[in-house]
């Protein structure tokens, strides 16, 4: 992990170059950045090749004095944060989707107001869904 760490703002900053480099130069940019992408390639498969091969890795032996840390219920508390946060977001661009649906198909036609507005709270089902899995996980925690 940590040599991905070291690596990430390469990464980035030949990215921006090669971004920069075809604005200002157009088709020899072009070879340029394939060269670049190239060589980034070959980084990348050289640090997957030492992130995979390295070998386990061993932990400290416990003494009697060290703590009991248990990180379930971190965990729990986390995949229940992650839980609301993904359904708030899904919930969120389907009802933009289906309320600007229901409210044109209503300008046109005010008596579909009532199936509209299930369609709508369909949608907005995928947040309480989200938050009813995230009670579960946290009554487990």
């Amino acid at each position: 992990m940590l040599t991905w760490l070291i690596a990430l703002p390469a990464l980035i900053g030949g990215a921006a170059y090669a971004l920069v480099l075809m604005r200002r130069r157009g088709r020899s940019g072009m070879r340029i950045r394939a060269a670049t992408n190239a060589a980034m390639m070959v980084v990348a498969a050289v640090l997957s090749a030492v992130a995979l091969t390295a070998g386990p890795a061993t932990a400290a032996p416990i003494t009697a004095a060290a703590p009991d840390v248990s990180t379930g219920g971190g965990m729990a508390l986390l995949a229940a944060a992650i839980a609301v946060a993904g359904s708030s977001i899904g919930a969120a661009i389907a009802v933009a989707y289906t309320g600007a649906a229901a409210l044109a198909a209503m300008s046109e036609r005010p008596e579909l107001f009532g199936r509209a507005m299930v369609i709508v709270g369909l949608a907005e089902g995928i947040a309480i869904y989200g938050l009813i899995v995230s009670i579960i996980l946290i009554g487990k925690a």
